[in-house]
């Protein structure tokens, strides 16, 4: 395996062709703030994040993963990714260079073997952040990104060869075989996750709140609001984090987590859990029963955006 130059995941780009709800939900329920915004086109950020932005959206006919953006931890490394990539045979969508998004930075862009727009920067600048308080239940930053893939095999290789992202457990079923890979680029259990459907989408993209109480306070607001839960709220085995999951008005699921395990890795040992059984979905046993229904509205709609870069 290659050296790990990765350091974290930044932000999620989304394209939606309803952008004015969008921005409502994300603000006035989600609990992320509004920066940098153009006619069509916002940047969110968590308060507790030194992030510029965790969530950028873009009003587009077509609904897309715009891309997702990893940190390096210098100009150096962006350009030995970059190089190793292309190396390697990786369409580059840009060569490394200088960043027009917020907070500048420096970076370039590739698809991924599935045709997802892929950033990697370094030199962004940091965000005027806070500790978020006792009780505001609001996202302290993005903890993961989930992908739907249709050769998740092959998708998490890819990963795995040229990112050096590392496998923490897998999730399988006795009629279905693995379903759900969980990927690591730094001590958190997983900053990226892979999911076996029938096409390539979002699965969903999730966000740590300050702790437990204000999981559940966010939960209950969101629920109060009447937005439609997919699941939760519980506590998953793998990662033995928190999770309800929510819809966004464009369909994408949205999820509050808490405690997301930090791992030891020189001493990790990744597990195949049974998601059959119930304690493995949901350790407490509070979240409604996983089944094909929860399980398709994950699915998502087929993404419009693979091996189509989108604009800066």
């Amino acid at each position: 395996m290659p050296e790990r130059l990765i350091t974290h995941l930044r932000h999620v780009d989304l394209a939606v062709p309803d952008h004015a709800k969008q921005l409502e939900f994300y603000t006035n329920l989600w609990g992320l703030k509004a920066e940098h915004s153009d006619t069509g086109l916002t940047f969110l950020a968590a308060e507790g994040s030194p992030e510029q932005y965790v969530v950028r959206l873009r009003e587009s006919a077509d609904k897309r993963i715009d891309l997702i953006a990893f940190g390096a931890a210098s100009r150096a490394d962006v350009d030995t990714l970059a190089g190793n990539l292309a190396r390697d045979g990786v369409r580059l969508i840009t060569e490394p260079g200088d960043l027009q998004t917020p907070g500048g930075g420096y970076g370039f862009r590739f698809f991924d073997n599935e045709g997802r727009t892929i950033e990697i920067s370094a030199d962004v600048a940091v965000r005027k952040h806070r500790a978020v308080e006792e009780g505001e239940s609001i996202p302290v930053r993005l903890s993961h990104v989930v992908i739907n893939s249709a050769d998740p095999e092959s998708t998490r290789a890819f990963y795995e060869k040229h990112l050096s992202f590392a496998l923490s457990d897998t999730l399988m079923h006795p009629r279905m075989g693995e379903m759900m890979w969980f990927m690591r680029i730094n001590a958190w259990h997983h900053s990226l996750a892979i999911a076996r459907c029938p096409h390539p989408s979002l699965h969903h993209a999730s966000f740590e709140m300050r702790g437990l109480d204000e999981y559940m306070r966010g939960t209950g607001r969101v629920l109060r609001a009447g937005v439609e839960k997919i699941w939760g709220p519980g506590r998953h085995l793998a990662g033995n984090n928190t999770f309800s999951y929510f819809l966004d008005p464009s369909g994408n699921t949205m999820e509050y987590t808490t405690e997301l395990e930090v791992l030891d890795e020189d001493t990790w040992h990744p597990h195949v859990y049974d998601f059959s059984k119930p304690e493995v979905s949901d350790q407490w046993g509070t979240a409604n029963a996983m089944n094909e229904f929860v399980a398709q509205r994950s699915f998502n709609d087929p993404d419009q955006g693979l091996f189509v870069a989108p604009p800066v």
